[in-house]
């Protein structure tokens, strides 16, 4: 697997709880150039939660918000060259079941530091989790965010992992897959 991480940090600085009510100010106060991730986290992570759409992890680093990620059921058609190779394996099936990052978002101010990379290790250890104890999930997938501005174009992030292209696109997003059983 690519790099995962890159900073040191003491991990019981760190606290991964699920989005609720009382973290409301937390979320007010969390800064993000991309407006569409604050305005999903503030209007719409809590109720898709009671919904049971998406479960949304706050990270907190000695008591500050720094991120969160929202997950999802989700699967991935295999077409194309997916099919191909999975077929060659004798997985004859249209689609596969995957997790999928519905948003993943780090404060302004703790961006390149490596929080990311660490969100991304627990994003995998609860699709392994879910893999070998709860239901099937081969991949992780997600749609990465395409931006003009490079640092923000959320697709190098994701490649420097190890996702792959599902479908090229140079505008919107991006969708993109990582295949937990490869790495």
């Amino acid at each position: 697997m690519a790099k995962i991480s890159k900073i040191q940090v003491n991990l019981n600085d760190i606290k991964i709880v699920p989005i609720n009510s009382k973290y409301n100010r937390d979320l007010i106060d969390f800064k993000t150039e991309i407006t569409e991730l604050k305005s999903f986290l503030i209007d719409d992570a809590l109720e898709n939660q009671n919904q049971k759409i998406s479960l949304t992890f706050l990270w907190f680093y000695k008591d500050q918000l720094i991120g969160y990620v929202s997950l999802l059921n989700d699967k991935i058609n295999l077409e194309g060259n997916l099919k191909t190779y999975f077929k060659e394996k004798d997985v004859l099936y249209k689609s596969l079941p995957a997790l999928k990052i519905g948003r993943l978002c780090v404060h302004d101010s703790f961006r390149r530091m490596g929080f990311g990379r660490l969100m991304m290790v627990f994003v995998i250890q609860k699709a392994e989790l879910i893999g070998d104890n709860i239901a099937g999930c081969r991949f992780i997938t997600l749609d990465a965010k395409r931006n003009t501005k490079k640092e923000l174009d959320s697709i190098y992030f994701y490649k420097d992992i190890g996702f792959k292209v599902l479908k090229e696109r140079k505008k919107g997003t991006t969708p993109m897959y990582f295949d937990l059983k490869i790495y």
